[in-house]
């Protein structure tokens, strides 16, 4: 399975069945996504595919088109990603870090469609990535700290 990973291409020689989450940090090396609850209901494991966000934990390598495109935390780096993280710095957003990838793929995510969300769209883009530390006020701010840096 060839595949773009961080803008390179790689192959990925992992069962079919793998989920892309322990092909990235297994196979690649690429420890910077994290394994949460293993059903999508956390977004620990956020990537985006294609510039949009998806759960690695539950998303077969088999699914995965040669011409997809797979950004990890190690590989955001973009305008976006770029402000995103400084954004994040500067208001200190994270406590304990553990799901700071997945939620800093899903802000790109949303800047990058949306360079100027409200709160009701910060809310609705982030839902899906829980933080057990509850910095989720925090999150909204740096959010919107980014979308000035654009």
């Amino acid at each position: 399975m060839k595949v773009s990973i961080n803008g390179k291409a790689v192959e990925l020689g992992s069962s079919p069945d793998t989920p892309l989450l322990w092909a990235l940090r297994d196979e690649l090396g690429l420890t910077g996504t994290k394994f949460g609850c293993g059903a999508a209901l956390c977004g620990a494991c956020t990537v985006l595919k294609n510039g949009l966000p998806v759960r690695s934990c539950v998303t077969p390598i088999s699914t995965l088109a040669p011409d997809d495109s797979i950004t990890t935390v190690e590989g955001n780096a973009d305008k976006v990603a770029l402000a995103v993280k400084q954004a994040w710095h500067e208001l200190d957003v994270v406590q304990c870090g553990y799901c700071q990838s997945g939620q800093l793929l899903a802000a790109t995510a949303l800047l990058s469609a949306n360079p100027h969300p409200s709160d009701q769209d910060i809310d609705l883009a982030m839902s899906g990535n829980l933080c057990r530390c509850g910095t989720y006020p925090r999150i909204r701010a740096a959010i919107h700290a980014a979308a000035k840096l654009l």
